[in-house]
């Protein structure tokens, strides 16, 4: 078999077939859509808000970013795969123009950024020919079928999440990243330079442009970004991923099944579950309270598919433009999202220098061009947390569950070895060992494609040592560093999508026909969704109970894969069945990830269309976001405040988790001290005195003894020093929190009531 024949693959694109009605090409995309909608309404979303935005994102996002697309890397021949791709360089696209906003104060012009370049599409008469695929070659509705029906189930996955985090106001207790990227997201729609938004006059440094994402929706469209944010951004990203995934699949597999089943796994995937009670630290790349993880994906998805390219020797001609700006925006939304891709970069030139020197050149200069993006994305965002990431081999053990519970149940997390490993008798030890053993099994689905490189007819492809690499440092990244709060985690979870890419690869280069591997997918799933459920042990239960939790629905499944193949061996022999047998195993495996995540959803199927419910005992009431609310349409856009409001209501007596973020997050404006927990400064010092970075004190001590004594003894001249020193306009004071002074009155106006909230405004001279 030629070189040529391993790089590219025979099937690139479908066989042409007869084309369906349009009702019922569009059948499966309606279902997701009106799946999408039902959840969105049912949990208090406005409708006009639901229109607002799709027509947002139809003509801000995907028709420029198609149109640009098509122009620089070509036509897929099909529109779902053109739509994915193209939303991608959307993202991008919409970036740029916000940039330019942001830099130069005029965002009242940002909605005309998208319609600039749809314009130049309808004015230059070169450019005319992308409104449309030439030569159109349609994909089977089989692979519309599985990519939407994954959307669709995504969607719904998120369902719980929604109703327990109505939108404000309401009697809630959000998860506290939410309020933490909600005052991020009203940050960037001001004009750099950018603050610290709970500490007015620190410089920002973060990755935040999926915050800026949804401010520029915001902007453009008019909808609340509270709204934007808890319910109308991330169906659309989840979308992307699973539409860039399965482009990339049958791009680099050349197989439209391969495709199919990349954009099932993406959104709608799990590692091994089997049963058990837990599932595996890495479970999906979805997560809805990390958007800026979300983000990433179609991203680097389109990146990917971009290097694939280089490394298969394709020109990429004006595609190269893209490049570097994608090289940033990953930076800028995830610090964990482009080392892997630099490091697969790094493996694939090991093909490239073994077999494919002529592609030398082209390789190096996309090395090159990445790894200066991202050098350039941390100068401009990383700090923080991304700043305190040090190399400590097996810290992320404190993550996983059965290992918390039992031998590190007195760890401190502080970046120096886990107590309970450096402890750790030598059955201890062995039940470490197995752990690890037992989350590396799970997470076989992500990682059987690395056998590519061994076994498989691509294992001379640089596109597959470019995944492997991105495999294998995801996984890497995860094991050996260590981060305050586990987030080191991000790097395997930010390549989950691509890890499995390189298994569906490799099912799809080893299968001998698609009866095997359908076969094996049904039962995978069918074992899934039936494996006998195991209950957790007891809190703090031992070693050896945890041991056989996890042990025991992987046993069982053993058990009854063995039976299962010697049953099937039995019916079909010869060496046909025996040939098919191991692309059947991993076919399996894949259809149990998709079954392990129906299974986890399916209790919560039929409460999907129930509405959102305000907390019993809340963490914010309702009056308090609806005072919140009140400042945010009253105060300047450019106003501080000052707040008493710093610490969870869930913290300890005598400690503080400085994770509130409510009070800047829903008045949108700057606050002179809120929370500070993810701060550079308290970061930096968790572990100083035996205090994790949330329980830190105050940065800038005389700045917050200066606050807290206005609320609590309301000193004229303590309120005329924050109005002189740091330019204070309003006072947003919560008697939930703590007394306040009455004496405030004395050198402050009050302007609005409401619950335990009293807004006072700062002015030179009280009426």
């Amino acid at each position: 078999m030629t070189e040529a024949v391993l790089d590219t693959p025979a099937e690139v694109t479908p066989t042409p077939a007869a084309r369906p009605s349009r009702l019922l090409s569009a059948a499966p995309w309606l279902i997701a859509v009106v799946t999408t909608v039902a959840v969105l309404v049912a949990t208090g979303t406005p409708p006009v808000d639901i229109l607002r935005y799709a027509a947002y994102f139809a003509v801000a996002v995907l028709l420029p970013g198609t149109l640009v697309h098509r122009a620089l890397r070509g036509s897929r021949g099909n529109l779902p795969e053109d739509l994915g791709l193209g939303g991608a360089t959307g993202l991008v696209l919409l970036l740029a123009g916000w940039a330019l906003a942001a830099a130069t104060g005029l965002q009242v012009l940002l909605p005309g950024w998208p319609l600039l370049i749809i314009a130049l599409f309808l004015a230059v008469p070169r450019l005319r020919r992308h409104w449309r695929i030439a030569d159109p070659q349609p994909l089977p509705a089989t692979w519309s079928w599985a990519v939407a029906v994954a959307i669709a189930l995504a969607v719904l996955s998120l369902a719980p999440t929604w109703r327990s985090t109505p939108l404000p106001p309401a009697d809630a207790s959000w998860y506290q990243d939410l309020g933490y990227h909600l005052a991020l997201v009203r940050e960037m729609m001001r004009s750099m330079p950018f603050q610290v938004p709970e500490l007015a006059g620190d410089t920002l440094h973060y990755h935040f442009l999926s915050d800026a994402d949804m401010a520029t929706a915001a902007m453009i469209t008019k909808i609340d970004p509270a709204t934007v944010l808890l319910r109308l951004w991330l169906p659309p990203i989840i979308a992307l991923t699973a539409l860039v995934a399965a482009a990339l699949a049958r791009q680099l597999a050349g197989k439209w099944r391969a495709g199919a089943l990349a954009g099932l796994l993406a959104v709608a995937g799990l590692p091994l579950v089997l049963g058990s009670p837990i599932v595996a630290l890495g479970g999906t790349s979805i997560t809805y309270f990390s958007p800026s993880e979300c983000y990433q994906l179609p991203l680097v998805g389109l990146l990917l598919a971009i290097a694939a390219d280089v490394l298969r020797g394709r020109p990429l001609g004006w595609a190269w433009a893209l490049v570097f700006p994608l090289g940033v925006a990953i930076t800028g939304a995830k610090s964990s999202g482009l080392p892997p891709v630099v490091a697969g970069l790094a493996a694939a030139g090991i093909a490239i220098v073994l077999w494919h020197r002529e592609r030398l050149r082209a390789t190096l200069a996309l090395f090159g061009l990445l790894l200066v993006a991202m050098l350039v994305g941390y100068q401009a965002f990383a700090g923080g947390g991304a700043g305190t990431l040090t190399v400590q081999p097996l810290s992320i053990v404190y993550s996983l569950l059965p290992y918390r519970e039992t031998l590190g149940a007195n760890d401190l997390n502080d970046g120096r070895m886990p107590l309970g490993i450096a402890n750790a008798s030598a059955s201890g030890l062995v039940f470490v060992a197995a752990l690890i053993g037992w989350w590396l099994l799970v997470q076989i689905g992500r990682l059987a494609g690395l056998a590519l490189l061994v076994v498989g007819r691509a294992r001379r492809d640089p596109a597959a040592w470019l995944l492997a690499g991105v495999t294998v440092a995801g996984l890497g990244g995860m094991w050996l560093f260590w981060h305050p709060s586990g987030s080191q985690s991000y790097f395997w979870i930010g390549v989950l999508p691509f890890a499995t890419i390189l298994s569906i690869w490799l099912l799809a280069d080893r299968a001998p026909g698609p009866r095997a591997v359908i076969g094996g997918l049904a039962a995978g799933a069918v074992w899934a969704v039936a494996a006998p459920k195991f209950a957790a042990p007891a809190a703090h239960s031992t070693a050896r109970a945890w041991s056989r939790v996890l042990l025991e629905p992987v046993l069982l499944t053993a058990g009854v894969a063995v039976v299962v193949v010697a049953v099937a061996l039995v019916v079909r022999r010869g060496p046909g069945a025996r040939r098919a047998l191991p692309a059947a195993l991993l076919a399996a495996v894949l259809g149990a990830g998709f079954g392990g995540f129906v299974a986890r959803m399916a209790p919560h199927l039929p409460h999907a269309l129930d509405g959102a419910k305000s907390r019993a005992n809340p963490s914010v009431t309702r009056d308090e976001m609806a005072a919140a609310q009140w400042l945010d349409k009253h105060a300047g856009a450019d106003d501080v405040l000052a707040t008493n409001v710093h610490c969870q209501r869930s913290s300890p007596k005598g400690t503080c988790d400085a994770r509130a973020f409510w009070v800047s997050a829903l008045t949108g404006r700057r606050a002179l001290v809120e929370s500070w927990a993810y701060t550079d400064q308290a970061v930096a010092a968790n572990g100083v005195n035996g205090l994790r970075y949330y329980n830190q004190p105050a940065p800038y001590p005389e700045r917050y003894a200066l606050n807290e004594r206005v609320f609590a003894e309301g000193d004229p001249a303590d309120v005329a020093a924050l109005r002189t020193r740091y330019h204070v306009r309003w006072l947003f004071a919560d008697s939930r929190v703590g007394p306040i002074s009455p004496r405030l009155a004395q050198s402050a106006v009050l302007r609005h009531a409401d619950g335990p909230v009293s807004i006072y405004e700062l002015v030179d001279t009280p009426q």
